[in-house]
């Protein structure tokens, strides 16, 4: 277990002229960095741990057919000691023996965003958290297309910055979500807007503890100047240690779950917000009341919780960005709630089935028992993080009536959270969602929020989203037919939402 140390991405001066550059991992990123750098003239070579499989191996072959060295099923510490700078792939372990004589050697050990200081022309509105930061780009950039401007989204979301990067930049705003691996080699990567969403334990199989953790989200505001913003959630106390701890030179805005935002001071706490809670979202741009903005949110997933606080950081986002306060009702209306977050699949007698097979550590399946009326039968468990799930008590005992429990982590989900409810372990997925209904009453949900990893048992969150919501359908199937345990409903069209 090993993040990058301190100084692997930092002593990158920016300009990859004139040097050597060997991009590690081929997988979506990587693809898209070594295309940039081609075109840019870079001199790079290529080492992909695993076989080149498509689309990698169209890549290999692209490459290879512009004389650049491909190194495939493994790493090798000669070449990785041998190069100027390595551009590392996210999802690359970092504690290959190849990055370790890189180390010694002295190599820059960077990832795309430190690209950005050098080859982006565009203001970036970076995001990250914990949790809620896909939600919080994607309404970002739909707020910011309300009012007219071209949007590039992507980075950790769907298109890679390089592949941006590659193009004629054409857009008035990057809005990129970005992870704490880019973050761990996001070298002087200074975004104009950064948004800082909650800080909760994650990915402690990847970082040696919490702590480490935490400040590699803090990065996202670390090289901010005075002319920048960052956006944070004042309610969040890791946050507000790492505020206290090393305020950022940009000016800081925070926002909190009563619904209100605004300036914040580096010793601002949540206490100090002014102000009764509202029913919408409340904006201060300056510390002046008389230029405060109020919207209502509309009836649909932002109303809840945690998207409410998501919408408000988001609106404060595109708002510092030029969005001007007319295109901000639209958007909101307009926006759709992204798959497997806290989505209602289905009503099937009166159980209600929600899909957040995207709640991959423990702060989001806390979020989502917050947001749901009680009782909730709890499916949970997958790959372990390394989290400790005792964390969950409290939300389980207000609001849980039973946990069914999946994957190679039930054994320690159970030792921590059957002191406190009823808990059962299925088999599979399916099984799982069969067990739940069992258990569950008219009035009360059946809440897939894993709280792990899927790796163990698919190939990523969406499958298993999707694994469950097919589920789920054919129980509402099976009801409508008669032939179900849960009793007869009479239209599938009045089933599902």
């Amino acid at each position: 277990m090993l993040m990058l140390m301190a100084g692997d991405d930092m002593t990158f001066a920016g300009s990859l002229t004139g040097k050597h550059v060997l991009v590690v991992g081929l997988g979506k990123s990587g693809c898209a960095a070594a295309r940039f750098l081609v075109k840019q003239g870079v001199r790079i070579s290529v080492s992909e741990g695993g076989r080149a499989v498509a689309p990698a191996s169209r890549m290999v072959q692209w490459l290879q057919e512009r004389g650049v060295y491909c190194e495939l099923g493994g790493h090798s510490p000669q070449l990785f000691a041998g190069v100027d700078v390595i551009l590392l792939s996210p999802g690359i372990p970092l504690d290959i023996p190849a990055l370790d004589a890189a180390r010694a050697a002295g190599v820059p050990i960077i990832g795309e965003l430190a690209l950005a200081p050098e080859y982006l022309r565009t203001p970036v509105i970076a995001v990250t958290g914990t949790n809620g930061k896909s939600t919080v780009t994607t309404l970002v950039g739909e707020l910011l297309r309300a009012a007219g401007r071209n949007v590039f989204v992507g980075g950790n979301l769907g298109t890679p910055l390089c592949e941006y990067l590659a193009g004629p930049q054409e857009a008035d705003w990057a809005v990129l979500e970005v992870s704490s691996f880019q973050l761990d080699s996001a070298g002087k990567f200074s975004p104009d807007i950064a948004v800082l969403l909650n800080i909760s334990p994650d990915h402690l199989d990847r970082y040696p503890d919490y702590a480490a953790y935490a400040a590699s989200k803090w990065r996202i505001v670390a090289n901010q100047g005075r002319e920048q913003w960052a956006v944070i959630n004042r309610d969040d106390p890791e946050i507000l240690r790492l505020l206290a701890a090393g305020p950022p030179a940009s000016r800081v805005f925070g926002f909190g779950g009563r619904g209100m935002a605004g300036p914040l001071a580096a010793n601002q706490s949540r206490e100090a917000a002014p102000g009764p809670p509202v029913d919408g979202l409340r904006l201060c741009l300056t510390q002046e009341d008389e230029h405060c903005e109020e919207y209502p949110l509309p009836a649909n997933e932002l109303a809840v919780e945690p998207n409410r606080q998501n919408a408000l950081a988001a609106v404060l986002a595109a708002r510092l960005a030029g969005c001007p306060p007319a295109a901000v009702g639209p958007a909101l209306a307009a926006f759709q709630a992204l798959p497997h977050r806290l989505a209602l699949v289905a009503t099937v007698a009166g159980v209600r089935y929600y899909d957040d097979s995207k709640a991959t550590n423990i702060g989001a399946v806390i979020s989502a028992l917050q947001g749901l009326p009680g009782p909730v039968v709890l499916i949970a468990g997958g790959l372990d993080k390394g989290g400790d799930y005792r964390l969950l008590l409290p939300a389980i005992k207000e609001k849980v009536r039973a946990v069914v429990l999946i994957g190679s982590a039930r054994e320690k989900m159970r030792a921590a959270l059957a002191p406190a409810v009823p808990v059962t372990e299925a088999a599979d997925l399916p099984s799982a969602v069969r067990i739940a209904t069992q258990l569950a009453a008219a009035g009360e949900a059946v809440l897939l929020s894993p709280a792990c990893a899927s790796f163990d048992m698919f190939a990523g969150y969406a499958q298993r989203g999707e694994v469950f919501r097919r589920a789920v359908r054919e129980l509402a199937e099976d009801n409508a037919l008669g032939g179900g345990a849960v009793g007869h409903c009479p239209a599938m069209e009045a089933m599902f939402a």
